[in-house]
């Protein structure tokens, strides 16, 4: 029995040794780096877009300049790196960037077989489609025979085939990867549906209309076919890193809860209430279990915002999108939106 237990004492140790070999391997070449390299879709409104001064803006861009603030103290830390759907697995897996905040789906292979790790959900989404008004379509069964814009390597991809084959209907891909060229498609006539997330057609809606058509000229239909949580990834094998991204974006969830913005965060800095003082910081700890700042959360806010605040200036109400926040609400108001506690 000895034996045994020392045989299990002498593999923990090896295991243990090996973890503090790789743990927090990717974290210290960001470290020395001096910046986070954040893989982002090649342009959707309200999401990830470079604007007209070249800045990049958007729900997951923000999440960008989350971890950069709590890595750095410093949000603008970030270089930002256009990748295609097709691109964007590869260049994670390859190095190319530290994470990808890029609209990508939480799917089990892709948690797995591919080597990643999603930290979280930015946004709860469903595949949707959109046709030209002209068509008269009120319902996506009325699609049989269609021709459907769509981009390849994605769940998009095999969801449209999912669909249509269950409801004995039958369609024409016509599959382009970069998401202009889609566009440019759909809005010519080449392809009667455009299919994608229920947000980037409303994005495209909202933005990408070129005239002298309207967006009154284009439906997106009712039925959304698919489940479509898309959060940050990371590569497997530096867990350090990887809790700094999930605690980003919980800290700004926990920071919307409890009523915490970037315009009264100094104020809350000085509140009473244990919850916000450990969330700020004011009660050492937080920070340390992440070998981050203590300060990590209030830098976050200060200079991102908490995730309404985020929300709303990309891609809600104080934005072009108008999009509401439905699923995305925080779990106090009926969303799926859930932070675990900052204790």
């Amino acid at each position: 029995m000895r034996n045994v237990t020392m045989a299990v004492a002498v593999g923990l140790t090896v295991a243990f040794s090996a973890t503090a070999v790789t743990a927090g391997a990717h974290l210290d070449a960001i470290k020395a780096r001096g910046n986070l390299l954040c893989g982002v879709g090649t342009g959707t409104a309200g999401f990830n877009l470079a604007n007209s001064q070249g800045k990049w803006v958007g729900l997951n861009v923000d999440v960008c300049r989350a971890v950069a603030a709590a890595i750095f103290g410093d949000a603008e830390k970030v270089k930002y790196v256009p990748l295609t759907s097709q691109q964007r697995f590869t260049a994670l897996q390859s190095g190319e960037v530290d994470l990808l905040s890029n609209n990508t789906t939480v799917t089990l292979t892709r948690d797995t077989a591919l080597g990643f790790d999603f930290t979280g959900v930015t946004y709860y989404d469903g595949q949707g489609f959109m046709v030209p008004k002209k068509l008269g379509l009120k319902s996506a069964k009325e699609l049989n025979g269609a021709t459907v814009c769509v981009a390849p390597g994605t769940t998009t991809e095999l969801n449209l085939a999912d669909y249509f084959r269950a409801n004995k209907m039958s369609f024409k891909p016509v599959v382009i990867e970069k998401v202009d060229e889609i566009r440019a498609a759909f809005f010519s006539g080449r392809c009667d549906v455009y299919t994608t997330d229920s947000s980037a057609l409303a994005a495209t809606r909202a933005a990408n209309v070129p005239a002298p058509l309207t967006i009154e000229d284009f439906v997106i239909l009712p039925e959304i076919i698919s489940k479509e949580p898309l959060g940050p990834v990371v590569r497997h094998g530096d867990n350090q890193f990887a809790d700094i991204v999930r605690w980003s974006l919980y800290a700004m969830l926990e920071a919307e809860e409890y009523g915490i913005t970037s315009k009264n965060v100094d104020e809350m800095m000085k509140s009473d209430n244990p919850t916000i003082k450990r969330i700020l910081g004011v009660t050492p700890g937080m920070g340390k279990a992440l070998g981050l700042d203590e300060k990590w959360v209030y830098n976050i806010i200060k200079q991102v915002g908490n995730y309404g605040e985020s929300f709303d200036r990309n891609v809600g109400m104080g934005s072009p999108l108008k999009i509401a926040r439905g699923q995305n609400e925080l779990w106090t108001k009926g969303g799926l939106q859930y932070a675990p506690p900052i204790r």
